[in-house]
């Protein structure tokens, strides 16, 4: 199944989850689940509601009978409780709002008392004890690495003693085994999205007032493309943006799909646009693990510039989103050697790509041709090594299985190390195999 998530309007715990379960055939199933998860003194409610004349689900998800809200602020104003309140986003951040639902912040503050945060070894363990699916148990804890990586650095601090605050309580736990949970139920094996809108102006913390977007989800943005609007509040938590990290394969506009189902996930507080993730979900694209889609390549003959202007340009098309770009020799006019330059994208930035390639070579011209292609399906995990966090990265389909450690990282961690590359490429193949023989042990080490 393929999805696109529309991030018009942010994301959060609650709203990615509320978004995906209006998609699902049989929602009883799901919440039979959640309550499974035997999380004491906490509730779940699925609650159909509309914004902006638009219908949607709203869960709300709360510990001790609160669901906790994020206190947006008017920037260079006095703080105004009617302003964004009831807006709709779960807030949890590297602030003492890491939360992962749709909250109104306007309560009271003096519930941060009884939000009991526990530690990343401590959330770990609750959910490798969860009776659910290997692979959802695998991405949850994944989403929470990338929440204790970012709120690590955002504090100076390892990931085993950083506070993590509203993302390490019981409803932010709920909220990302939901949304994995769901993603397995589902059976989505190909996540887009659109960039994310984050908001503006800043939200209210214990430690005070922070700029939007809060540290934390801005660390775990970096690579994601971002913008902030006009729409004054948090609309994207850290909860969301790691959700969105672990399980987005590409951001950009959508690709051509024919959308079965459409789902709408809305958060509790009122903009002057609806507030909600929509999910678009088409089931064209994968069948039985085989899928396809379409690139294009653009092209282009060169026989006037030197070998390191190419290399510039080359260098240019893969920092704006080419898929893959490459040379090949060629004998053009008058027996003159040349070159081919060739790019592959999709049809997302083709227009982009090609204005770059006239702009940043000396062709007068360049060519451009569809493809349709047959691919592998591919996800990324997080394995611990004594060397660090190390992604893996998966591709499936076909009857066909692979994985490679990100090349990137392995080098990074044998640099640090004074290792060899092979030692720790070597390590991450087998700290995969630990985790899909079920050994939990090696998810608790601490991470690059």
């Amino acid at each position: 199944m393929k999805l696109y998530f529309d991030l018009s309007m942010g994301a959060a715990g609650d709203m990615l989850m509320a978004a995906l379960y209006e998609l699902l055939p049989d929602k009883a199933e799901f919440r039979k689940k959640m309550e499974q998860l035997g999380l004491s003194n906490l509730s779940i409610e699925y609650k159909k509601t509309t914004k902006c004349g638009i219908m949607g689900t709203h869960i709300s998800v709360k510990v001790g009978g609160i669901e906790e809200i994020s206190d947006d602020v008017l920037p260079f104003a006095h703080h105004d409780h009617d302003h964004n309140h009831d807006h709709d986003h779960d807030h949890d951040h590297d602030h003492d709002h890491d939360h992962d639902h749709d909250h109104d912040h306007d309560h009271d503050h003096t519930a941060f008392s009884s939000r009991r945060s526990y530690t990343f070894d401590e959330i770990l363990d609750i959910i490798c004890n969860f009776d659910i699916p290997d692979k959802v148990v695998d991405d949850a804890l994944a989403v929470y690495n990338i929440l204790g990586a970012a709120e690590a650095a955002v504090h100076g601090s390892s990931i085993e003693t950083v506070h993590l605050h509203e993302v390490g309580t019981l409803d932010a736990i709920a909220d990302i085994v939901g949304v994995c949970m769901l993603v397995d139920m589902l059976g989505l094996t190909e996540i887009t999205a659109s960039a994310v809108h984050v908001g503006t102006g800043f939200v209210r913390c214990e430690h005070g007032l922070l700029p939007v977007p809060a540290p934390a989800t801005a660390e775990i943005l970096k690579g994601i493309p971002i913008y902030s609007g006009q729409i004054r509040g948090e609309l994207c938590t850290p909860t969301g943006a790691a959700l969105l990290k672990h399980f987005v394969m590409r951001f950009g506009s959508m690709d051509p799909m024919t959308v079965t189902k459409i789902g709408y996930g809305m958060g509790t507080k009122n903009f002057e646009a609806a507030n909600c993730v929509r999910a678009f979900l088409s089931n064209e694209s994968v069948k039985d693990g085989k899928s396809t889609d379409i690139v294009y390549e653009i092209c282009c003959n060169l026989d006037d510039m030197t070998p390191e202007a190419i290399g510039a340009s080359i260098g240019v098309l893969f920092e704006n989103g080419a898929l893959d770009v490459y040379t090949t020799a060629i004998s053009m006019k008058k027996n003159r050697p040349g070159v081919k330059l060739t790019c592959i994208c999709s049809q997302d930035n083709l227009e982009e790509l090609s204005l770059l390639m006239l702009q940043h070579t000396s062709t007068l011209g360049v060519r451009t041709i569809a493809y349709s292609r047959k691919i592998l399906m591919r996800t990324t995990q997080i394995v611990p090594t004594d060397y660090g966090d190390i992604r893996i990265k998966l591709a499936n389909g076909y009857g066909i299985s692979k994985q490679k450690p990100e090349y990137d990282d392995v080098l990074a961690a044998s640099i640090k190390h004074g290792v060899p590359f092979a030692a720790v490429y070597n390590a991450s193949v087998e700290a995969l195999r630990d985790r899909k023989a079920g050994n939990f042990s090696i998810r608790i080490k601490k991470p690059l």
